[in-house]
């Protein structure tokens, strides 16, 4: 297997100093499956039989960062061309009481060290200089039968952290390998357990599932091992029981989504989940709704806003030819329109839909300048003020207005919009102001 690259010869140089003070250590984990499998690692992890005091007194205090000590972890600094590699002591650890922590860590041999991590495609260890594989869990094999499976017995390693529950179908799915039946088993009998993770845990896996092309296996996976109504009960309600083919046309509608950011996938997991106009004011959003569950599973504002839009726009693009040009425009300009087309697309894909709508936009984008799409306002609010009018409900719908005749092409200059605020205020205030 090749051995080039900055971060990689970083590791090994890790591994090289504490192999010369008599320590064992390894590559483990992640990366050696990755390596095995011929991809290129994201991390080389090193586990080592060097106590945490031992690994910081070998490479400095200011080299290192002794981020989870007590759990045997130290992180040793490198040059920032290639970052920092995670160096673990070979531990052992007791009963978990909160399905996420053990209670108390031993340090051990690498054999035991392996024992208690959780699959075996994960439990192997990689020695880059002698280029000896450590497998004490039967790794290899799982890997060349393209196989998911628990280390031990599958009920305690899953009791042990419940996360593991969502990382089960994470690695089958994006691996493309199967689970297997006990491993399988294991999870759908613990499926309602997994709301003891915290929210921004099984967050972090949807994103890493949902952002990858194989979203829609892991999907499946999620419904198949019934961990579909504790996650997203809004989806088993809108989608599972309204019908079977609209679960089917889902799933292949994310399949069709190709490479897709995660918000841009999420939006189109939850598009038949309600999703108020009013999505980002400050109150709780209404429960069960598609902002509901971004707070419930803790995502950014960001991500928030741009599911709720999406979500809140799909279907807008079927009658473009017939729309105002105004209304096409402020579709075009805003920041996640691209991401609405490739959702629409994937539908149109799916569902056999004429190309109409894609055709029209598309000879729109490529005739109308990003200039003429999201011009500078003509006035602002700020404008209305100097002009003496009083702040409140009137300027939106005045601005509004101004806006889309901007868009529209019926006016193009500031006298111009002047001019028609000046109607606009003769008009006397506007309904709903």
């Amino acid at each position: 297997m090749p051995l080039s690259g900055s971060a990689r010869e970083f590791s090994i140089s890790v591994i090289r100093q504490l192999t010369e003070q008599g320590y064992t250590a390894y590559w483990a984990g992640g990366c050696v499956r990755d390596l095995l499998m011929n991809r290129e690692p994201t991390d080389f992890d090193v586990a080592t039989n060097a106590t945490p005091q031992q690994v910081r007194q070998l490479f400095g205090h200011k080299r290192t960062l002794a981020v989870g000590e007590s759990f045997g972890v130290i992180i040793v600094l490198g040059p920032k061309s290639v970052g920092q590699v995670e160096v673990a002591t070979f531990r052992s650890e007791g009963e978990y009481h909160d399905g996420r922590r053990p209670s108390t860590v031993d340090y051990c041999d690498a054999e035991r060290d392996a024992l208690r991590r959780d699959f075996t495609i994960n439990g192997m260890f990689f020695d880059p200089v002698s280029e000896e594989i450590r497998d004490y869990v039967g790794g290899q094999d799982d890997l060349r039968q393209r196989l998911v499976r628990a280390i031990g017995n599958p009920p305690e390693r899953f009791t042990e952290d419940k996360l593991r529950l969502l990382r089960a179908v994470r690695f089958a799915a994006l691996l493309n390998f199967e689970l297997d039946a006990e491993t399988a088993q294991a999870v759908q009998e613990l499926a309602s357990q997994i709301v003891v993770v915290s929210a921004e845990r099984i967050a972090q896996e949807l994103r890493k599932m949902l952002s990858h092309p194989q979203r829609a296996i892991a999907l499946q996976l999620i419904r198949n091992l019934d961990l579909l109504p504790v996650l997203l009960p809004e989806v088993e309600q809108h989608v599972v029981r309204f019908s079977e083919e609209r679960w089917d046309e889902l799933c292949r509608r994310l399949a069709a989504l190709g490479s897709a950011d995660f918000p841009t996938a999420m939006a189109a997991l939850l598009r038949h989940v309600p999703c108020p106009i009013d999505w980002n004011r400050k109150d709780a959003p209404p429960h069960g709704t598609v902002p509901d569950i971004c707070r419930r599973l803790k995502l950014s504002n960001e991500e928030r806003d741009r599911i709720a839009w999406l979500v809140s726009h799909a279907g807008q693009l079927n009658d473009v030819p017939t729309q105002s040009l105004a209304s096409v425009k402020r579709l075009a300009a805003h920041p996640d329109f691209l991401a609405l087309l490739q959702i629409e697309r994937s539908d149109a894909t799916v569902t056999g839909q004429q190309d109409t709508p894609f055709t029209w936009l598309d000879t729109f984008l490529q005739q109308t300048p990003s200039s003429e799409i999201n011009p500078p306002e003509l006035v602002t609010g700020r404008d209305l003020v100097q002009l003496g009018h009083q702040p409140g409900p009137a300027f939106r719908i005045w601005l509004e207005a101004i806006r889309d005749a901007q868009l529209n092409g019926t006016i193009s200059t500031r006298e111009d919009a002047l001019d028609l605020l000046s109607t606009l205020v003769q008009q006397g205030p506007p309904p709903g102001s």
